[in-house]
């Protein structure tokens, strides 16, 4: 299976937020996608990724003060992405061994979308589920 075959079924809608905003603002949309991580954009161009974790970290070291800071002093800028034809199994083990969660998808430079660990799993879940329909229909003849 695929990133690509993920993406067909969650969809490449993908939230984003610019490197200028504020942590509060990163905070607000966090809650309305209901998502736990944002892609950085600036001028259509991925530069980070910041997260609820991220968030939490650093309003831990800084207090309330980092609510007026901006995304690009917290978000993560060495960002390890993927592409659609990568195999699913194997991100999942990469983000695991690395303990990040989430995963831009680039295609030719550009963001295509986003995929979770929880994405990876459903996933793999959907694929076993599949294949046992399908033996029991082999079996029951």
């Amino acid at each position: 299976m695929r990133i690509a075959d993920v993406l067909r079924n969650k969809g490449n809608a993908v939230a984003t937020v610019e490197p200028g905003a504020t942590v509060s603002r990163l905070i607000s949309e966090l809650a309305a996608h209901n998502v736990g991580a944002l892609p950085v954009v600036d001028g259509g161009r991925l530069v980070g990724i910041v997260s609820e974790r991220d968030v939490v970290r650093r309003l831990h070291a800084g207090g309330p003060g980092l609510l007026e800071a901006r995304v690009a002093d917290i978000m993560t800028t060495e960002v390890t992405t993927c592409s659609p034809g990568d195999d699913v199994t194997d991100l999942a083990a990469v983000m695991t061994s690395r303990r990040f969660r989430h995963l831009p998808v680039v295609v030719d430079g550009e963001l295509a979308g986003i995929v979770s660990i929880g994405d990876l799993v459903k996933a793999r879940i959907d694929l076993l589920e599949s294949e046992r329909a399908q033996l029991q229909n082999y079996i029951a003849g």
